[in-house]
């Protein structure tokens, strides 16, 4: 009997043997998995290609200009007056309207219609009018206040800004009218125009002689239209 109680207690200690055995073997296989784990984990980045240190090295705020060659400078812009201006190197010459006793300068070259007692002289923009009408007075700034300028309210479009004063014109005292409006709608653009407008009313023995001059309110004309108004002359 005491030989099958020690038979029995050697295979309980070669069974518990085997089982730590086996724990121990797996305990083993978790740590080196584990370890797998962690070092996938913290494993570093890979080193960088050298096309991608070069893109790095070179990066910037942004693209830096082309070094210009000696003798490569850009031409200067070409000028160009503003719409309207009328050049300096415009020639002026005499006109004398049909049947009347007076002579203005105009520019050479502009288109020219005639229509009753108006003869209007046009280039782009600009446009000069010439109005010859019998009169028994002279006007004033208050007969061109009162009527001149209702009238023109009446066919100018959107006209604005009228200012009557009296200025001297080749030595003679004129009455000037200046004001605001829309040109003409443009056959071809469609488009409209605000132009400024300078209206001289002259007189003499019974004749009365409206000059009107127009162009784009941005325009610097003030030299031309000067030498226009200024050269109207009385012929005997």
């Amino acid at each position: 009997m005491v030989s099958e109680i020690d038979s029995g207690a050697t295979r309980e200690r070669h069974h518990m043997t085997v089982t730590r055995i086996r724990l121990a073997a797996a305990m083993g296989t978790g740590a080196i998995l584990l370890s797998g784990c962690a070092t996938t984990a913290t494993s570093p980045a890979p080193a960088p290609t050298p096309a991608q240190v070069t893109a790095t090295s070179t990066s910037g705020p942004g693209p830096q200009p082309a070094a210009s060659s000696p003798g490569s400078a850009a031409p200067a812009a070409t000028e160009s007056n503003p719409p309207g201006d009328i050049p300096d190197t415009q020639v002026y010459v005499p006109f004398t309207p049909s049947g009347a006793n007076v002579s203005v300068k105009v520019p050479e070259g502009w288109a020219r219609a005639t229509t009753g007692g108006s003869t209007v002289f046009s280039d782009k923009l600009n446009r000069i009018e010439v109005h010859i009408t019998k009169a028994t007075t002279a006007p004033t700034t208050s007969t061109v206040k009162s009527v001149d300028v209702p009238r023109l309210q009446g066919s100018v479009p959107k006209f604005a800004s009228p200012k009557v004063t009296t200025i001297f014109r080749a030595g003679r005292p004129v009455v000037l009218l200046t004001y605001q409006g829309d040109s003409a709608v443009d056959p071809v653009t469609g488009k409209v125009v605000r132009d400024a407008f300078e209206r001289y009313s002259y007189f003499r023995a019974g004749t009365r002689v409206d000059l009107t001059l127009s162009g784009p309110v941005n325009a610097d004309n003030v030299d031309p239209w000067r030498t226009v108004s200024d050269s109207l002359r009385w012929t005997p």
